[in-house]
């Protein structure tokens, strides 16, 4: 089992470089990471603002996923986290990053981190479009 470093659903900025510092370690041979940020368009849309709304049980899924992936990969260490709240273009909503002592371990783990986290966290994003329009998608 590695060391989970950082699991947090919040408010605050979010950095690429922080969680590959925080999963930096020197029995790791390969450091991947993931920054998910807010693009200015979606699905031909210019958009003009966005909101996520999380969950109140969001972090609690977030540790469990967490968990699971250090329990299914050869994890050194591992950190990720959801930004909640208005996000503007271009900052990024999810970070994640995974060290391991190979790169192919580490490529397999983050990936599967950033799909699980996709596939499971209850967070919730309103995309407000430069038509005035707006829509809510059920992703994290």
């Amino acid at each position: 089992m590695g060391e989970i470093r950082l699991v947090e659903v919040g408010e605050a900025l979010l950095s690429v470089t922080t969680v590959e510092e925080l999963v930096a370690d020197p029995r790791a041979g390969a450091i991947v990471s993931f920054g998910g940020n807010v693009r200015d368009h979606d699905h031909g849309r210019s958009v003009a603002r966005l909101t996520y709304e999380g969950h109140p049980s969001a972090q609690a899924v977030l540790a469990e996923v967490a968990k699971e992936i250090d329990a299914r990969f050869d994890v050194v260490a591992l950190a990720v986290a959801h930004r909640v709240g208005p996000i503007a273009i271009g900052e990024a909503a999810l970070v994640a990053a995974v060290s391991t002592a190979h790169r192919g371990e580490a490529f397999a783990a983050c990936q599967a981190l950033v799909d699980l986290v996709k596939e499971r966290l209850p967070v919730w994003k309103h995309q407000v479009f430069t038509d005035g329009t707006d829509e809510w998608v059920n992703c994290a």
